[in-house]
């Protein structure tokens, strides 16, 4: 939950990069933009009410995103097969 408060963040904890650096870049950046358009038109509640939203609802979909923790096995290379054969000659 913690790393759902800044959009973007839960989805790179789950290894889901490219969704969770184009929140972090351009979704964000898009957020603010339309929020600081809106200000006239909605007496200020913009400024609230739309990243209000935007959080909400890059939250929920991070905390219903898959799980891809070990499905890279290039970055977790200490649960590889070769890298406990290098270990067993550390310890020799």
């Amino acid at each position: 939950m913690a790393m759902s408060l800044i959009p973007g963040l839960g989805h790179l904890y789950k290894h889901h990069y490219l969704a969770g650096f184009g929140i972090l870049t351009v979704g964000n950046v898009l957020i603010g933009f339309v929020s600081v358009l809106m200000i006239l038109g909605t007496f200020g509640l913009s400024m609230i009410l739309v990243p209000a939203a935007w959080v909400a609802g890059v939250a929920y979909s991070a905390r219903e995103a898959s799980d891809e923790h070990g499905h890279h096995p290039w970055l977790h290379v200490w649960n590889d097969h070769w890298a406990h054969w290098i270990h067993r000659f550390r310890k020799a």
